[in-house]
């Protein structure tokens, strides 16, 4: 009797940990989804740096805000641009960091989960034996 206690427990164990797996795995594919979409941002910013260094001192440069082109100077959309860069540069560097420490949790999730299922395994076994 208590060995079928001990069976329960260990699979409500299991299946508390499969979920808790589970959540984690889904936290790591949002952060790659948004850190796709940072890293595009941050392809686009660069182009525009590009862009904006080929320009004369004089040229006009527009910002789009809403449905209007504002006139902008360059020196002020340079560092715009150059803050933008700086910043999708600091969330990736910071959702590299989530996303390690989320695998890490996973691999431990999964080293714990098959310790589990391998001591579920042993005392089905003696159960069988017996």
């Amino acid at each position: 009797m208590s060995s079928s206690t001990a069976v329960r427990d260990l699979q409500k164990d299991l299946e508390n940990k499969a979920n808790d797996l589970g959540k984690i795995q889904k936290d790591i594919g949002k952060n790659h989804q948004l850190r796709k979409k940072y890293t595009i941002q941050l392809g686009e910013n660069e182009l525009v740096l590009k862009e904006l260094d080929l320009l004369e001192e004089d040229a006009n440069v527009y910002k789009l805000i809403g449905p209007v082109l504002v006139k902008q100077d360059l020196a002020e959309a340079n560092a715009n641009v150059r803050k933008r860069i700086e910043y999708i540069s600091a969330e990736l560097k910071r959702l590299d960091a989530i996303l390690q420490d989320m695998e890490e949790k996973q691999n431990n999730k999964r080293e714990t989960i098959m310790k589990l299922q391998q001591r579920l395994q042993s005392i089905q076994a003696g159960k069988a034996k017996a």
